[in-house]
């Protein structure tokens, strides 16, 4: 197996010039998890101030990256820190990333959170009993929760947590004894820490109040948003609060804006998906629906699509529910259901507002297909999303959601169905000899794609394969964000015959074959023979 080539930072290149020239050797810290023992024997303080890091402890000795290594003060802290402990001190020269990447260790989620635990239970026993008792009424745990630091500190440092490890949403879910938290990252839900069952309430109060919802109401599901800042990133969380038998289960959503500023090639749309795309919104008028299931990132490619159109001679107007990303020159509204305003009272006003493209954020009902179909005609290009298994499904559900076929080939300009699935690891990926009956599946997927697309994504024979076996850098699960894989179907003049005729699933897929459509699977085996992500992962995408 070979191992991909990967080319070395400029900033390695100085310091490893710079180690040289001071005769010490340098330490590669980069997705290194260090021992909370072996940080404790350097204070935070004198770590951050003198950018020293502590890696590792052996006998006697304590190895050592500072960031200036030839620093005659930092040099003396550390001989005086490690003289406290009897040890020796080992010095290495780190980079700056390393150094800010590792000074987060000490903001560790169990330690911290353990530490706010002990000062939430000392302060317990200080009550007094009767103080005791009703602190245990969610609505008295809530209203001290504004002044309590042990509990806003578990909160913030779950949130910081979450960010930090790339989470797209938190779970604080409790159970019989304790309370869960979970953080789902690319995809997958992981356990990552227990809290005790007796702090569950001044939690969920505490977010609730972040989020404005009402603190005393524990019967009915809530909604809300806030918004923390990490550093110089602002990042909003998304809400929702619901009742179970064992207390308030909450999920956050964090919606993290640079996500919002992926381009069309950074989603996976690429060669012939792309440019039918970008024929879609180039026709003056129509719509284009994308469709997948929940958490397949149609939100997101929607978003791309409204920062292409948003120039200033375009009136851009979204119905949201809710508005996940904001996007400067776009006129995003949040519907309203409890109040009668949704997805279809909003199109009907929206209207009269002069748009030129509408982004309605999911057609869920006849009314809004009715609506959204009539603003097709009228002259706006409309987006939106639908819930099929594919983009051959858009017409059919069109159809049984009451739209009379005669209206479909004016108004439809594409359907685009899209999953996402892992990105390989960069740092760990190896090519592989895939076997003979991989190859002939592959060969038998791929003899349908134009030999253009081929060329242009330099996929050639003889083909290989990439898997991951998982690294520090990826914390060893062999995959590292996410990418989406698409199909796309365009309205032509055959496939406006064939749905005025006969609206039969098989005739549209022949179209969609004649078109030379690169289906989901076709495009995950695409990107699979790029190296982007393993044939494992596309597999259980396009056939679960």
């Amino acid at each position: 197996m070979a191992v991909l080539p990967k080319e070395e930072s400029t900033e390695v290149k100085k310091i490893k010039e710079r180690a040289e020239k001071l005769g010490i050797s340098h330490v590669d810290l980069a997705g290194r998890e260090i021992p909370i023992e072996v940080l404790a024997l350097v204070p935070e303080e004198a770590a951050k101030f003198y950018q020293i890091i502590p890696f590792e402890k052996s006998e006697n000795k304590l190895r050592v990256g500072l960031v200036n290594p030839d620093d005659l003060q930092a040099r003396e802290a550390l001989r005086f820190i490690t003289l406290r402990s009897g040890l020796t001190p080992e010095v290495f020269i780190i980079t700056t990333g390393d150094f800010s990447n590792c000074l987060k260790q000490y903001k560790n989620l169990k330690t911290e959170v353990s530490r706010a635990l002990t000062q939430f239970k000392e302060e317990e026993e200080e009550e007094d009993g009767e103080a005791a008792k009703k602190k245990r009424e969610v609505k008295e745990v809530a209203e001290k929760t504004l002044a309590e630091a042990p509990i806003s500190k578990i909160v913030d440092v779950i949130l910081r947590y979450a960010y930090d490890g790339h989470a797209s949403d938190v779970h604080i879910e409790p159970l019989e004894k304790e309370v869960k938290v979970r953080f789902r990252v690319d995809g997958t839900l992981h356990a990552s820490l227990f809290l005790p069952k007796n702090v569950h309430s001044a939690v969920a109060a505490r977010i609730k109040i972040l989020s404005n919802m009402k603190i005393d109401e524990t019967r009915i599901p809530q909604d809300g948003r806030f918004q923390i800042r990490v550093g110089d990133v602002k990042i909003d969380l998304r809400v929702s609060v619901l009742p179970t038998m064992q207390g308030e289960k909450v999920v956050m959503r964090l919606l993290d804006p640079s996500a919002a500023m992926l381009g069309y090639k950074e989603l996976g749309l690429v060669s012939h998906n792309l440019e039918a795309l970008k024929k879609g919104i180039s026709r003056p008028f129509g719509m284009i629906l994308v469709t997948g299931p929940t958490g397949s990132g149609k939100s997101t490619t929607l978003n791309a699509v409204l920062r292409e159109m948003n120039q200033e001679g375009v009136n851009i107007i979204s119905l949201e529910d809710p508005v996940e990303y904001y996007i400067e020159g776009v006129n995003q509204s949040q519907i309203r259901p409890e109040i009668q305003y949704t997805f279809a009272s909003g199109l009907r006003s929206i209207l009269r507002q002069d748009p030129d493209v509408i982004m309605v954020g999911e057609i869920r009902d006849s009314e809004t297909a009715g609506l959204a179909v009539h603003a097709a005609l009228t002259g706006h290009i409309v987006l939106s999303t639908l819930h099929t298994n594919n983009a051959i499904g858009v017409i059919p559900r069109m159809v049984d959601m009451g739209i009379e076929p005669f209206l479909l080939p004016a108004s439809l300009n594409l359907s685009i169905a899209q999953r996402l699935v892992r990105r390989l690891c960069p740092e760990c990926k190896t090519e592989v000899e895939p076997s003979p009956k991989v190859l002939e599946m592959i060969d038998k997927e791929l003899s349908g794609v134009p030999a253009e697309v081929l060329k242009e994504l330099n996929v050639k024979k003889p083909f290989k394969l990439c898997q991951s076996r998982g690294c520090k850098y990826c914390n060893h699960k062999g995959t590292k964000g996410r990418i989406a894989i698409f199909e796309s179907l365009s309205m032509t003049k055959e496939l406006e015959k064939i749905v005025l005729e006969t609206l039969s699933e098989g005739e549209i897929l022949k179209e969609a074959n004649r078109q030379g459509m690169i289906t989901m699977k076709q495009d995950g085996l695409l990107k699979v023979l790029q190296g982007i992500i393993s044939l494992e992962e596309v597999l259980r995408a396009v056939e679960e």
